[in-house]
């Protein structure tokens, strides 16, 4: 069974929320907020440098987790009533916030994990092809 990185007891839970979760500023607005709030999610080019610079530098997770990640992912873009909206809603009792507007009310969500998914073949290919090689019953 593939162990949490932090919890080393637990299993593994592949949430989407692994990716986006660092965009989370609740408590680091004056560092991570104000830096974060210089790009817009909703921008092409914008959403590109945050999801390499943020959503997939994850030096913590291993290639298998990065793998099984990913695969969750892209079963989770394949099913056409995924919420997706869902994962960027922040309630009033939540200790989490995002560094804007923008991204309360992103205009595409699952376009956004379309493109983290896209940048992850890409940025994490090397990962990737070492775990699709192994079997995932071993871990």
């Amino acid at each position: 069974m593939l162990k949490d990185p932090f919890l080393k007891n637990s299993p593994f839970n592949p949430s989407l929320k692994w990716f986006i979760g660092v965009f989370d500023v609740y408590d680091q607005e004056q560092w991570l907020g104000e830096e974060l709030e210089k790009y817009d999610p909703n921008k092409t080019s914008d959403r590109e440098k945050l999801i390499k610079t943020y959503a997939l530098n994850l030096g913590y997770l291993s290639y298998r987790h990065k793998y099984v990640l990913v695969e969750h992912l892209k079963n989770s873009l394949n099913d056409k009533n995924y919420d997706f909206q869902s994962l960027f809603e922040i309630s009033d009792d939540d200790a989490a916030s995002w560094p804007r507007i923008e991204w309360y009310e992103l205009k595409s969500p699952r376009e956004f994990l379309n493109d983290v998914y896209k940048l992850s073949q890409i940025e994490w290919k090397d990962d990737l092809q070492k775990a699709s090689l192994e079997d995932p019953s071993t871990w």
